[in-house]
């Protein structure tokens, strides 16, 4: 190949080249005036939609679950610690109905949203006299109708020690002495075989009593 047709080679690469790289630049260009897309086409003789601008939902949830309660962490404490967050509404502790003890979690309502938002972010896993607090913002439509009712009350465990006493130390009939004796004494007799059934020897006490009721204490006035 002489030296005329090297040169001629080398002009045609260029050209070869310069095309393809224009072709490339034209195909990267973005154009002016994008086609609208086909979900937000213009009506007919009508300008181009826009898109809907979609608002955050307003979260108007007030009450918050608090969970893991200490013992000592009642109605009046959680009143005062949640005050620093904002106005509260009502509190609630679960208490079991026939001792009155906490169930270890509770209910608290804040009057504005944002706060309890904020105070269940700040206090959900929050450390508090060695237990992990789990609180957590309930939706208005879990809020149960009933939650509230009766919060204000403070209930009043009932006796039951109390009640035991009186009715044993009651003053009894011939008849119902009668009875506890019969129950006394089968209940020894259960005993006096199981201890045989075991092969031990051993001479049980007899058992001392009266089949009479014991009179009616007589209270005199101090006059």
């Amino acid at each position: 190949m002489g030296a005329k047709a090297k040169k001629a080679l080398k002009k045609n690469m260029k050209k070869i080249s310069a095309s393809a790289a224009a072709s490339s630049s034209s195909q990267l260009a973005v154009p002016q005036n994008p086609k609208p897309s086909a979900d937000f086409l213009p009506l007919e003789g009508g300008p181009a939609r826009k898109a809907p601008v979609t608002k955050p939902l307003e979260s108007k949830a007030t009450v918050l679950y608090i969970g893991r309660l200490p013992h000592g962490f009642y109605e009046t404490e959680i009143e005062a610690f949640f005050k620093q967050f904002g106005t509260v509404k009502r509190v609630r502790v679960a208490r079991n109905k026939k001792t009155g003890k906490s169930k270890h979690f509770g209910f608290i309502q804040f009057e504005d949203p944002e706060v309890a938002e904020i105070a269940a972010g700040a206090m959900n896993d929050y450390l508090l006299l060695e237990h992990m607090l789990q609180v957590r913002v309930i939706p208005p439509e879990d809020v149960k109708p009933n939650l509230w009712k009766g919060f204000k009350l403070q209930y009043k465990p009932v006796d039951w020690v109390q009640i035991e006493r009186k009715q044993h130390n009651r003053e009894r009939t011939l008849e119902e002495h009668r009875k506890m004796l019969r129950k006394v004494v089968k209940r020894d007799q259960k005993r006096r075989k199981k201890i045989e059934d075991a092969g031990i020897e051993y001479n049980c006490p007899e058992l001392v009593g009266n089949t009479q009721p014991l009179p009616k204490k007589i209270k005199f006035s101090e006059d």
